[in-house]
């Protein structure tokens, strides 16, 4: 036998404190109505004490209590096998890691906001499979297709400028090597989620989304910034603002015409990081879940064990009954 709540059964320890509570409670009883009348004249009211009945009311009323605890615990035995699945769409997240994405337009800056925005996301997918992809000027692919959101937290956690090592943004090296980490011979629907502000040093991203398009794959964009843009932070150490060969400051500013265009080019929705932190949700609810259909991800058999707590209930009201029933007293004849 197993519990699902087994500390309920702590709860037992309490029993012999009732035990104790109802027999201090009888002979209070007793007294008091002894000073009530004499003897005689109790006996023929209220009739003699069967103390035997008394002790087995007692027994019968913890016994009662006894056994609702144990159905309070949850108890289970006996077992079965039952086929389950778990369905939904291959989705992988593509995040810009490049020094651009430092700027503080957004709070507290593109980045974190950007893992903010994506952990949001994570506690509201339901049973996709969901990867993760770093890209500046190259892509690598962090985290493969996973069930497990638990580790793709830990590698979002670990994304920062300078983690992938070729400077630049390529939003064309981000795409294909979000295709790259599809298995197609599955038929599930997949989803790559773009999440950058739209620089594209090598302006291969409207060619890659097209071969995503070319391959059934759904390119949702979520852009991170502000149009009127800001100074990207210097890094490695320095205080101060990147410039120029003209010594003048770099500002980078959210690139929308071509984001748009990826996202309408597969089909997808591009969506503006705005002041909330529900705007990947949003994207997730009305965008990825109409327009793609949930395919089994995982299917197979679990035990399953029989809940019997109500065998225990069962036997309490019975217990119930039997204390109802007893008397404690019997009449005398007069």
């Amino acid at each position: 036998m197993i519990f699902t709540h087994i500390h309920i059964l702590h709860f037992l320890w309490v029993l012999p404190l009732i035990a104790v509570f109802m027999v201090v409670c009888s002979r209070k009883r007793e007294k008091s109505m002894e000073r009530f009348a004499d003897p005689d004249l109790l006996l023929r009211l209220t009739g003699r004490l069967q103390k035997g009945k008394v002790v087995l009311k007692s027994i019968f009323m913890l016994i009662s209590l006894g056994l609702m605890l144990f159905a309070l615990a949850g108890p289970r035995f006996g077992s079965h096998y039952q086929e389950v699945s778990q369905k939904g769409v291959d989705i992988t997240i593509l995040v810009d890691v490049s020094p651009s994405m430092l700027v503080k337009d957004v709070d507290p800056d593109r980045l974190q906001r950007a893992k903010r925005e994506i952990l949001d996301f994570l506690r509201v997918v339901q049973g996709d499979r969901v990867g993760l992809v770093a890209f500046a000027g190259a892509a690598f692919i962090q985290c493969p297709l996973t069930l497990d959101y638990g580790a793709l937290k830990m590698f979002l956690s670990i994304l920062k400028p300078g983690l992938v090592p070729v400077p630049g943004t390529d939003l064309g090296a981000a795409i294909e090597t979000g295709l790259s980490s599809f298995d197609f011979k599955s038929e599930t629907d997949k989803v790559i989620i773009l999440v950058t502000d739209g620089e594209d040093n090598e302006n291969r991203g409207i060619e890659a989304a097209g071969k995503a398009a070319q391959k059934g794959v759904k390119i949702f964009v979520f852009g991170i910034g502000e149009l009127s843009g800001g100074p990207i932070p210097a890094g490695g150490g320095q205080n101060g603002l990147k410039k120029n060969a003209e010594g003048k400051v770099i500002v980078s500013r959210l690139e929308e015409g071509a984001l748009r265009k990826i996202a309408s080019l597969t089909g997808g929705v591009y969506v503006r990081s705005l002041a909330g932190d529900l705007d990947l949700d949003m994207l997730y609810f009305e965008g990825i879940k109409t327009r793609t259909e949930a395919q089994t991800l995982k299917s197979g058999k679990i035990l399953v064990h029989e809940e019997r707590f109500s065998f225990f209930l069962l036997a309490a009201f019975l217990f119930l009954i039997l204390e109802s029933l007893l008397l404690e007293r019997k009449p005398v004849k007069t």
